[in-house]
């Protein structure tokens, strides 16, 4: 079998794929499928990419990224997540996936184990795939945080273990306990850890942890824009790693994809550097969804816990959740199964908030009676 016939397609794209096939047939479809803010990225941002492609900031540029924007995220992560690095010690990606695609690649052999705890984000398990390593499901506890056994799942052919907090897709967020059980396990253990870090700006009321700032000479720290800042059609994050898997992934980025969009580098920059209300007050709106989402899952009975960051509820569900959403896509409703998420999540759903007050109140209308039939 070769590395990407052990691949499936995108569940997240694909049912939003079908939803908007759906929508273009005529059918009334909500949509809570994707993980993109429904906000538009905020002018500031997109004045500054403008002014840099009128001034010709259109030529290739370097391969990990301008000097500026290097800098500026080196010194967001000193400043917000206590990881002392320096402009020289970042990557400037396509998009934070490019970043885990790189890491996986670039870290991983034939043979090698990598650690996902379930539920998991669905193109991790993808990029292990196609390094061709092999994926080591381990099973959250209900709450997202991480089981009493986790240590029983790591062998010597463990090379990397996959963190995700905030969670996508429960929207759970590791405590500083749970992710210093990690770190002191990769040190015992000699494994690497890659600390995917996407929604770390969208969190409510719970403090977030990088594990980089414990243990810099075993973490990749990966991040972007997209949800922050609303720039998910930018397609531009960030990675920073230990001088010898740096290397690698600078390799698998100048082979690859050569740099990144050099006037959108300058987008992200004004990001970094301008006014940060316009995060604050998303995250304030996202705040407010989440409850009337919390509140409807509960009057429809569905078990869900509540969740502490991102952007999506993540409720148990009785049966088979692919069947499930696609009664719910007859019904006027565009979910994704739980079953995209890992191997034993069949019974539950992902629900994305990121969608206008007045959607997610119908959305949730439309959910109550389908679950009452």
């Amino acid at each position: 079998m070769s590395r990407l016939d052990q691949v499936e397609e995108s569940a997240t794209l694909r049912i939003a794929d079908l939803t908007n096939e759906l929508k273009k047939q005529g059918k009334d479809i909500l949509s809570f499928s994707l993980g993109e803010p429904d906000f538009d990225t905020p002018g500031h941002i997109q004045a500054a990419a403008v002014k840099a492609m009128e001034t010709g900031k259109t030529h290739y540029a370097p391969s990990a990224g301008i000097p500026e924007l290097r800098e500026a995220i080196a010194a967001k992560l000193k400043k917000d997540n206590a990881i002392d690095v320096t402009g020289k010690d970042v990557i400037v990606t396509p998009g934070a996936k490019q970043a885990v695609f790189e890491t996986c690649f670039g870290l991983l052999e034939k043979g090698d184990e990598a650690i996902l705890l379930e539920p998991s984000w669905v193109s991790y398990d993808a990029c292990i795939k196609m390094s061709e390593a092999k994926t080591v499901w381990v099973k959250s506890n209900e709450d997202g945080s991480i089981p009493a056994d986790f240590s029983k799942n790591i062998t010597k052919k463990t090379k990397l273990v996959i963190l995700n907090s905030p969670n996508n897709p429960s929207g759970a967020v590791l405590s500083k306990k749970d992710i210093e059980t990690v770190a002191d396990l990769a040190v015992d253990h000699d494994f690497y850890v890659l600390s995917d870090e996407i929604y770390e700006k969208i969190i409510y009321g719970v403090k977030h942890y990088s594990i980089g700032s414990m243990i810099p000479d075993r973490t990749i720290t990966i991040n972007g824009f997209s949800k922050a800042y609303a720039m998910a059609g930018w397609r531009i994050g960030y990675v920073t790693a230990p001088k010898p898997v740096f290397q690698n992934l600078l390799k698998v980025q100048q082979h690859t994809i050569s740099s990144p969009t050099t006037f959108v580098q300058y987008g992200a920059l004004a990001a970094l550097n301008g006014p940060q209300d316009c995060v604050t007050e998303m995250v304030k709106q996202f705040q407010a969804r989440r409850d009337v989402v919390m509140k409807g899952l509960k009057e429809i009975g569905l078990e869900c816990p509540t969740p502490e960051g991102a952007f999506y509820a993540y409720p148990k569900v009785e049966g088979n959740s692919e069947k499930i959403a696609e009664g719910l896509l007859e019904a006027g409703v565009g979910l994704t199964p739980g079953s995209a998420f890992g191997p034993d999540s069949n019974d539950h759903l992902r629900m994305s908030y990121a969608s206008s007050m007045e959607h997610i109140v119908e959305g949730l209308a439309r959910m109550k009676k389908f679950f009452a039939n």
